[in-house]
């Protein structure tokens, strides 16, 4: 049976109702996938996840090597056993994380401020190098200097025993020219080839293998970046690295990749990496993403704000505000989330918030994961109904809570 189904197609766009399958189960798309860099995500119960409509979570190769380390996974039955979740698993390569240590966040970099770049939050972890071989790094954890290679990635990957496996690459950085991203694109395509190779010799039968898009902002680099890719024996594409400084360039890069990513390619999965503001879902949608993962929902969660229906607001409620700590109604009326559905108010929620208490951090963190399974849900849905258009401008324009 081939990895990826597509069950039903919008007749004005790419998107795509289909469905993944993996060796813990099937994912419906297009789906939202949690992040659970450290084998959790963040103040939520594997339950939990999966009661808010979750098929796939996100670990984190990068993190889970430095702690508690892939062998003593390995030897607790793997990540599905040592974290408690049966459905799937996607790990990350590792490469966006060494990409921060290297140059900071992306929003850091976008706004220039990269003064912490080449150290981690401690100021312990750095880029050592950046080798044809892999890259050398100094641990965030104790300082040690460590390497990680293609084949390195995937060893850790396939101990961890995740269901879908991705390609070490390098994270090309917004603010380089087109000569740099051109080098680094194709050192990326090098490093794939090997992790190619790797997955036929070592790979375990029913684990998916994407391959990841770079080429930075640059049209021809990103369809070469695509075709290569798509071409290379992997199972599915995953786009990543610094997309652009704003959004419209954000679309118009991805664009330039789903021109590839046709024809007899279109049977392949398409995953988003490290994108999942409301508005981005719905576009990604329309161009024909299929997976997608973001920190947002639970980090915003985790700093008192809210997802709510509202566009202008950014799709934000701050309950840190003083405003809310009068207010009765809940979040919202029609959100299944447990804070919505037992009629916690705003202002019970707003206290936790500026209290800092670990009781309202998951139930934010749960409310937000909620509010974005709802909105995935409802485009997935209009895909099959063919009403996708009306349905897109109606999330864009908001909806009362």
């Amino acid at each position: 049976m081939s990895a990826f189904t597509i069950e039903a197609r919008d007749a004005r766009s790419r998107a795509r109702v289909g469905t993944l399958h993996t060796a813990h189960g099937t994912v419906r798309t297009p789906a939202f996938v949690p992040l659970a860099s450290t084998a959790t995500v963040k103040g939520l119960l594997p339950e939990e996840v999966a009661a808010l409509g979750y098929e796939m979570v996100l670990g984190n190769t990068f993190h889970l090597l430095l702690r508690p380390g892939e062998e003593l996974i390995e030897r607790m039955g793997g990540l599905h056993r040592f974290m408690g979740w049966g459905g799937a698993i996607v790990t990350d390569s590792g490469g966006f994380q060494l990409f921060s240590m290297g140059h900071g966040t992306v929003a850091e970099e976008i706004k220039g401020r990269n003064r912490r770049a080449g150290r981690d939050r401690a100021g312990t972890g750095a880029i050592v190098a950046i080798e044809e071989e892999g890259v050398r790094f100094r641990a965030y954890t104790d300082g040690r200097e460590r390497f990680l290679s293609p084949e390195g990635s995937m060893q850790v990957q396939a101990a961890l025993g995740s269901d879908l496996v991705l390609a070490l690459d390098e994270c090309t950085p917004l603010h380089v020219d087109r000569s740099y991203t051109a080098r680094s694109t194709e050192r990326t395509h090098r490093w794939l080839e090997r992790c190619v190779r790797w997955q036929r010799r070592h790979g375990r039968e029913g684990r998916l293998f994407y391959g990841i898009v770079q080429g930075g902002v640059y049209e021809d680099l990103r369809r070469e970046s695509a075709q290569f890719v798509a071409d290379s024996g992997c199972e599915g594409v995953a786009i990543g690295g610094s997309l652009g400084a704003e959004k419209a360039q954000m679309y118009e890069v991805v664009e330039f990749a789903m021109r590839e990513l046709e024809g007899e390619r279109a049977i392949m999965p398409r995953h988003l990496l490290g994108i999942g503001e409301v508005d981005d879902l719905i576009r990604g949608v329309e161009l024909g993403i299929d997976t997608f993962d973001c920190a947002i929902p639970t980090r915003l969660g985790r700093h008192g704000t809210a997802l709510i229906g509202d566009p202008a607001r950014r799709w934000r409620l701050d309950l840190t505000k003083r405003a809310f700590r009068e207010e009765r109604a809940p979040i919202s009326e029609r959100c299944p989330c447990p804070a919505c559905a037992n009629g916690l108010s705003r202002a019970y929620l707003s206290h936790l918030a500026r209290a800092r208490e670990l009781t309202g951090m998951r139930l934010l963190s749960a409310h937000n994961l909620a509010f974005t399974a709802t909105v995935v849900r409802r485009l997935r849905e209009a895909i099959r109904t063919g009403s996708l258009p009306a349905e897109a401008a109606a999330l864009r324009a908001g909806w009362e809570e």
